[in-house]
């Protein structure tokens, strides 16, 4: 399988830890110049930075708020001059706050809608330009299992995943003649630090769901990002690739 992206220029988004850190890292050893956005945690981007320099890839790091539209609009403007494009972007960046609805404040959930599911919008709506123009993209759309199967808690979390869904084919019908692509990975339960973070009690609820009887990885859902960004990938859109060990199928 060729997975050289010598030459272009991805963004990806919420790229300072977890999934998105790997995702970055991942384009980036496959030849892409990666921009890996973050928002307060400066030190922990130059740490994807560092990571994709020991593995022989190039990112670098820019500040900006996905959930700004007027902020994404100036930093891809900028992206775009100095670059001159932008061929993949990487819809990584989320958030949750979790509460039963009945105790859930109207600013939670507007406050998840704007991280997961509007700064989704604002940062696709500023990369289309230029990727029209060059008749050439790939746009991938970070989901979530949540997102198909709900979870009590979860009910803003899950609403905005699920968003993302009609949003990928929704824009991928708008998109298929220009040769971009829009598609979505939706992950299932990975290691990373929130759920590093569970008791152990739910850690085992999860193991014994899941048919792979593991967690995934984060290099494993950054595989998927990386399949889908290819060339090669081309024929593939509207498309929501999960990667949950079996846990949804």
């Amino acid at each position: 399988m060729n997975t050289s992206l010598e030459g272009q220029v991805a963004l990806v988004t919420g790229a300072s830890r977890g999934i998105g850190r790997m995702v970055a890292c991942t384009l980036a050893k496959a030849g892409a110049h990666v921009l890996a956005n973050f928002v307060h945690n400066a030190l922990a981007a130059e740490e994807t930075v560092r990571m994709a320099a020991d593995a022989g890839g190039r990112v670098t790091a820019i500040q900006f708020d996905i959930a700004d539209p007027e902020a994404v609009r100036a930093a891809i403007a900028t992206l775009i001059e100095q670059h001159g494009h932008c061929d993949i972007l990487v819809n990584n960046a989320g958030m949750t706050i979790d509460n039963l609805v009945v105790r859930l404040k109207p600013t939670d959930w507007d406050q998840v809608m704007a991280v997961n599911l509007r700064g989704t919008f604002n940062c696709t709506k500023a990369v289309l330009r230029s990727m029209m123009r060059a008749h050439y993209g790939r746009i991938i759309n970070m989901g979530s299992i949540i997102g198909s199967m709900g979870n009590a808690g979860q009910a803003a979390y899950a609403t905005a995943k699920a968003g993302i869904v009609g949003f990928t084919k929704s824009m991928a019908r708008e998109l298929a003649e220009r040769n971009i692509t829009v598609n979505a990975v939706a992950p299932g339960f990975i290691d990373t630090e929130m759920t590093a973070n569970l008791p152990e009690a739910v850690r085992s609820e999860y193991l014994r769901m899941i048919p792979a009887g593991r967690l995934g990885t984060a290099a494993e859902v950054a595989d998927a990002v990386l399949f889908l960004a290819r060339r090669e990938s081309g024929y593939i859109t509207g498309q929501v690739l999960g990667v949950n060990g079996g846990l949804y199928m």
